[in-house]
């Protein structure tokens, strides 16, 4: 997991190829006026732009997921959102098989740590770690971006 701004992107280009053309897709939308929606960017990136009201921790916990086949870059658009998250190791407790289709699978375990982001910070999640996102109060707008590994 890397916790970063906007301005300290180009630092984590080279470790994936496809990293450089999601920052840069980032750096040429308006993000602030972008519409919600499902996007393809590029062969093996896929920007999804979401707009909704904030999960308990509960509810975001129902599903405590991870992805074997993408990373996941998460931007805060607007508001704070808080996230759960454990290593996928110390995950043990499974909630159902991984849907290969959807590229996701579930926990019933407690997150190690909680930590949040605001506007203009962006978390890169790896197939190690498993997350629960959007906790928090309000409306909160987030891109998030699928890299495909």
């Amino acid at each position: 997991m890397i916790i970063d701004t906007l301005q300290n992107a180009h630092k984590y280009f080279k470790i994936h190829t496809l990293f450089k053309k999601a920052f840069e897709y980032i750096n040429q939308i308006d993000v602030a006026h972008v519409a919600t929606g499902k996007n393809d960017i590029a062969a093996g990136l896929k920007s999804i732009i979401s707009t909704a009201e904030a999960k308990t921790a509960e509810e975001s916990l129902k599903e405590f997921e991870c992805h074997d086949d993408h990373i996941d870059i998460h931007l805060c658009i607007k508001g704070i959102e808080t996230f759960g998250w454990k290593p996928h190791e110390k995950c043990l407790h499974p909630n159902g098989d991984y849907d290969a289709l959807k590229d996701v699978r579930f926990f019933y375990d407690a997150p190690d740590m909680f930590f949040k982001l605001t506007e203009g910070q962006f978390v890169i999640l790896f197939p190690e770690d498993v997350h629960a996102p959007m906790i928090g109060e309000g409306i909160i707008k987030k891109l998030v971006i699928k890299v495909k590994i």
